[in-house]
């Protein structure tokens, strides 16, 4: 008997008829004589649904009341996954992030799990009963308030709960039936990989690519939780996320990555001294935003530099109105905002011990003229920002330039 739990993407219950097609699923998987846990998103366009009428209402809405608000989308999901479940035959029982013992820290709308206490959980699965999670979500320690994990959180709640579990496998279902060369509506002969390391399916979600939420992947590679990518259209076999081996090794890049929710801030004119790069930075994570590429420019008498850097596109007002802030207490210069940028990245363990590669990156975009505005390497991947218009001509030109398309890439 193997304990196996199943995570369920917004598409995935996006419609009655769909939540009928899972409940029937984690049943079978059930029947096969395994415990399942499952964990479901909201229903496809729930979220933004909530979303637009808390900004029709207010246009700052507090981050708790979202929070709250937003939770409620998977709690729906996951009672009616297990309604459909006790209709046709099994028994099933639906928990909030707060029931089944999720405990959160006090960051609203990106809390982190500092726990779970899986107790409610195992004693629901002694008796024989299939668990729903709604996922996204917990509860905070210090006040006790309902909390959501971000964008993709249910992934996360998957993966987590699988490692509290001790699961056999963290089985990931949506919408493509696994990890891809590049993306699939870009590059027509993108190549499905039998399986990824973790370190480089972290380097995919952190860059770019929506199948896997990257807090879902450090929890996985932190507790060796198994993770399978499947479609919940065809349930065929999908891609492993594991650990790293030697044939990984061998294959010089797995996969090309691209970003659009980028934005690039600058601040010119700063004064080149200690200790001013750390303010800049130290006030934009205050507000929890997320830094990217940076770079700085320093002229050629040292007294001034330039810094550019690089957010989320969501986030870019939040941090260009800190900027113009710190402009004046700094008197620097002026402060810009960019946000027809995208990043492209080129991801592989292999290239550990294969040089050339980013030789092989740039000339590959200079033939296409796509000039390059910023770089940032990591032993696994280069990532290149260039002008937005450029994205899906980048992808494809280095998808073909690094032959992604044969198995032997």
């Amino acid at each position: 008997m193997a304990l196996i739990v199943q995570k369920y993407g917004g598409t995935s219950v996006g419609s009655l008829e769909r939540i009928n097609i899972v409940a029937q699923h984690i049943k079978e998987t059930q029947e096969k004589g395994n415990k399942v846990v499952a964990i479901v998103s909201a229903m496809a366009g729930e979220t933004d649904k909530l979303i637009k009428m808390a900004k029709e209402l207010s246009k700052h809405p507090s981050d708790r009341e979202m929070d709250l608000l937003l939770s409620s989308g998977e709690r729906i999901s996951s009672a009616l996954v297990a309604i459909r479940i006790n209709e046709i035959g099994a028994k099933a029982v639906a928990l909030t992030g707060r029931q089944c013992g999720i405990v959160t820290d006090e960051v609203h709308t990106k809390a982190r799990i500092k726990s779970i206490n899986s107790k409610r959980i195992f004693e629901h699965l002694d008796n024989n009963e299939i668990v729903i999670v709604a996922g996204f979500q917990g509860i905070s320690y210090t006040t006790g308030d309902v909390t959501t994990l971000g964008r993709g959180g249910s992934d996360t709640t998957a993966v987590a709960i699988a490692a509290a579990l001790k699961a056999d496998v963290c089985e990931i279902y949506t919408d493509v039936d696994g990890i891809y060369t590049a993306d699939p509506r870009i590059v027509s002969n993108a190549r499905k990989l039998n399986k990824i390391s973790y370190s480089e399916m972290m380097e995919l979600a952190s860059l770019g690519a929506k199948v896997l939420q990257i807090r879902s992947v450090e929890f996985g590679m932190k507790y060796e939780v198994p993770i399978m990518v499947l479609s919940s259209f065809t349930f065929n076999p999908g891609t492993l996320v594991t650990k790293e081996d030697k044939e990984m090794e061998k294959i010089v890049v797995s996969g090309i990555a691209h970003d659009k929710n980028q934005a690039r801030l600058k601040i010119n004119d700063v004064s080149d001294q200690p200790g001013v790069a750390a303010r800049i930075f130290n006030e934009i994570a205050k507000s929890n935003i997320n830094v990217d590429m940076i770079v700085q420019n320093v002229s050629d008498d040292g007294k001034r530099t330039d810094i550019s850097f690089t957010v989320p596109r969501d986030d870019a007002e939040k941090a260009f109105e800190i900027l113009k802030r710190l402009a004046k207490d700094l008197n620097a210069g002026e402060v810009s905002v960019n946000k027809d940028v995208a990043k492209v990245s080129v991801v592989g363990v292999g290239m550990r011990s294969h040089p050339g590669v980013a030789a092989r990156m740039f000339n590959t975009l200079s033939s296409e003229n796509i000039n390059i505005r910023a770089i940032s390497t990591s032993e696994i991947k280069i990532s290149c920002l260039i002008d937005e218009k450029y994205t899906e001509l980048a992808v494809r030109s280095l998808h073909e330039s690094f032959g992604l398309d044969k198995e032997s890439a």
